[in-house]
C-alpha cells in the first residue's frame, strides 16, 4: 500500500510569505518522486495559492481543515464542501481533536460533516483518538471504537471505501509526547479489525494514517509497523525540511 502523508494541522498559523516558501520548498524536495501521495491542508485562506503551485504536480494534492454540514446556507463564516471542490480540493479534515474539544463537535456531527465531504465528492480524512485520561483509564479502545462506529452508523459500511482514518492521540498532539510505535500500531490494528467487521475489503485497503508529534527522527519507526499507512503532520509540517524528512521516512 502507498504511504499518504497529510500536512494536515497546520492550524491558525502563516501567511502568505511563509506558506509559498513552504509549498516551494516541498515542491523542489520532493521532486518526481512517485512513492508517497501528499496532501496539502492550509487554512482556508491560502488554499488559492495552493491550488496554483501543485496543480502541475501529480503526486500532490490538498484540501480543506474542515467544513460545514451544509452545502450552501445561511451558515456565516462556515465553509461549504462545494467550496473547497471550486479550489480543486480532493480531500477534507473532519473530527480534528481541537474540532472535538474547542468547537463541540461530537460523534455524530464528526460523521455528518464526513457524509457531507462524501456528497460533494471529497475524501473525508475522519479523525479520531484519546485524551491522556482516557488512555490512562484504559478506555482508548472504547473511545476510538465509539468514535469509529458513529461513522459506519451514520454513512452505512460501503462508504468506508472511500474515506480515511487518522488516528492521533489526544495527549501526542502538540504536546512533544509520541505514542510509541508498538502504542500506535495496537490502536491501528484494533481500527483495522473493528472496520473489517463492517467491510473487510475497506478494512483491508483503508488508509489508517498517524498523527501526534511526528517528527523526521521518529518517522521511520512509526511507518515501519504493518498497520500504519503514513502520517497527519502537525508542527513539523510548517517546516519544509522537517516535513520532507518525514515524507522520506515513510
Amino acid at each position: 500500500m502507498r504511504r499518504t502523508m497529510v500536512a494536515g494541522n497546520w492550524k491558525m498559523n502563516g501567511n502568505q510569505v511563509s506558506v509559498a516558501g513552504l509549498l516551494d520548498g516541498v515542491v523542489e524536495g520532493l521532486g518526481k518522486s512517485g512513492d508517497i501521495d501528499v496532501v496539502i491542508c492550509p487554512p482556508f485562506v491560502y488554499l488559492p495559492m495552493v491550488a496554483e503551485k501543485l496543480s502541475s504536480h501529480e503526486m500532490l494534492a490538498w484540501g480543506g481543515q474542515n467544513l460545514d454540514t451544509h452545502a450552501s446556507g445561511a451558515y456565516t463564516g462556515e465553509i461549504a464542501g462545494p467550496m473547497l471542490r471550486d479550489f480543486g480540493c480532493r480531500f477534507v479534515i473532519v473530527g480534528h481533536s481541537e474540532r472535538r474539544s474547542h468547537y463541540g463537535e461530537s460523534d455524530l456531527i464528526v460523521a455528518e460533516k464526513a457524509a457531507a465531504a462524501l456528497e460533494c465528492g471529497l475524501t473525508p480524512i475522519v479523525c479520531m483518538g484519546e485524551t491522556l485520561e482516557e488512555r490512562e483509564a484504559d478506555q482508548t479502545e472504547e473511545v476510538v471504537g465509539r468514535q469509529l462506529d458513529a461513522v459506519v452508523v451514520c454513512l452505512g459500511s460501503e462508504a468506508l471505501e472511500h474515506m480515511v482514518i487518522a488516528y492521533e492521540p489526544v495527549w501526542a498532539i502538540g504536546t512533544g509526547l509520541t505514542a510509541t510505535p508498538e502504542q500506535a500500531q495496537a490502536v491501528h490494528a484494533f481500527i483495522r479489525q473493528r472496520l473489517s467487521a463492517s467491510h473487510a475489503r475497506a478494512a483491508e485497503g483503508m488508509q489508517i494514517l498517524y498523527g501526534g508529534s511526528v517528527k523526521p527522527g521518529n518517522a521511520s519507526a512509526l511507518f515501519s509497523q504493518p498497520d500504519i499507512d503514513g502520517g497527519l503532520i502537525g508542527g513539523a509540517a510548517l517546516d519544509a525540511d522537517d516535513f520532507l524528512g518525514i515524507c522520506k521516512a515513510g
